[in-house]
């Protein structure tokens, strides 16, 4: 029998993304509306800018499919979807709240299972990140949540990525069972704290519904082997805020993400912009500054990855990140353009809060200082350093360099 050839190949992946039941296929389409609301590992949306006259694309393109980076440096293409865009809730900012005129769509556990299962097979979807309103509850709705999971990994022995929502007050064998299934799982608090919740979500309870979720995700972790997830390993845990409907400050957020960094181990914390939603309360509110979300995630990552703390950052008198500067420049300018740091003398947490030198810059300079010093701005730009950015606040060989842009290649 002859292999099958690249139009053959695009023939097979059509027929298994069109064997999928029209209704599923319709409602995934009405989900996928609304899912850039929701936060999860995306790096682009892959619908937004098909390659023109690619057939395999255009099918994509139907169907809300991210392009993510997961917890393990791995790029895929994740389906976001919900279990139903049914909910009772009535948060302030959110296009599915209970009384607002949207179209409603519920998936079945089974019905979605299959969809999921059938974009794999086209190769259209290689991991899915599954939320969903609250419907009958939030114990009830992460049953039909767990139910899906549990259809995917057993019925359909599907290995691929899985990212599960707990859902607010979800009970303890629940989020156990959630655990067993997920490479990642997931609840939103939405707010750094009690006070900010309450004028974006009135009818969530911070602590009782939010925050503990978090606190018996580790404890699983902590308490429990792990030989029963379905990797051997328990899933990583993350959260979500919504930022700038309720004046809540970046201090109050970053403050709150590295005690849940440090207490709860989550990996990551994920910075939801507002976007004014017609017919919600807070329509007339004006939208986030992009900007602003990315000094939050900047100045995350110093948190998580750069051993900055919270007491290193500098906010403004209302307690905000500065815009036009990233936070490492702001805390270099205040702190090492005066003391600049000598590169050939300096250790690792000293290397990595120069702005221009990350990490991996850092492992080099060091495994370079063994053999050889340091001695000019081209041998650091080799070794991966940004030297535009690194030069006011290092020494060379006991001298400030001088840097020329146009010297340098």
């Amino acid at each position: 029998m002859r292999s099958l050839g690249s139009d053959d190949k695009l023939v097979k992946k059509k027929h298994l993304f069109y064997n999928i039941n029209m209704d599923t296929l319709a409602k995934l389409q009405a989900l996928s509306i609304n899912m850039a609301f929701e936060a999860a590992e995306d790096l682009q949306t892959s619908w937004q800018n098909p390659q023109p006259n690619d057939e395999l694309c255009q099918l994509k393109e139907r169907f809300p499919v991210t392009q993510a980076h997961l917890p393990n440096g791995k790029t895929i293409p994740l389906l976001k979807t919900m279990q139903t865009s049914v909910c009772e809730r009535d948060c302030n900012y959110c296009c599915f709240r209970s009384g607002r005129d949207t179209q409603r769509v519920s998936l079945t556990p089974d019905e979605l299972a299959k969809a999921v299962v059938k974009l794999s097979e086209a190769n259209i979807a290689q991991g899915v990140f599954l939320s969903s309103g609250i419907a009958g509850g939030g114990v009830k709705t992460q049953d039909r949540i767990i139910a899906t999971a549990e259809i995917l990994r057993h019925k359909y022995h599907y290995r691929h990525y899985i990212h599960l929502k707990i859902m607010p007050g979800a009970e303890e064998d629940q989020i156990f069972r959630a655990m067993q299934l997920a490479d990642r799982v997931s609840i939103n608090l939405e707010a750094p704290n009690e006070a900010c919740l309450q004028k974006l979500a009135p009818h969530k309870v911070f602590f009782e519904e939010l925050l503990e979720p978090i606190k018996i995700i580790e404890n699983i972790r902590k308490y429990n082997s792990p030989r029963s997830a379905w990797k051997g390993t328990w899933p990583s845990s993350c959260t979500q805020f919504v930022v700038g409907a309720v004046g809540e400050s970046d201090l109050d957020l970053l403050h709150t993400t590295n005690q849940l960094q440090s207490t709860y181990h989550i990996t990551r914390a994920y910075f939801s912009g507002f976007s004014p939603v017609i017919n919600t309360p807070f329509e007339n509110l004006p939208p986030l500054n992009t900007w602003r979300k990315n000094r939050l995630y900047q100045a995350f990552y110093l948190l998580r990855d750069y051993q900055f703390s919270v007491e290193d950052i500098q906010f403004d008198p209302i307690g905000n990140l500065a815009l036009e500067k990233d936070p490492k420049l702001t805390w270099a300018e205040a702190n090492l353009l005066y003391h600049p740091i000598e590169i050939n003398t300096a250790g690792y947490q000293q290397l990595i809060k120069i702005p221009g030198i990350g990490s991996i810059t850092a492992n080099k300079i060091l495994a370079n200082r063994s053999f050889s010093k340091i001695r000019d701005l081209q041998t650091l730009q080799k070794l991966g350093a940004s030297v535009k950015r690194a030069s006011r606040f290092i020494l060379l060989d006991g001298h400030q360099p001088y840097y020329q842009l146009e010297l340098l290649p």
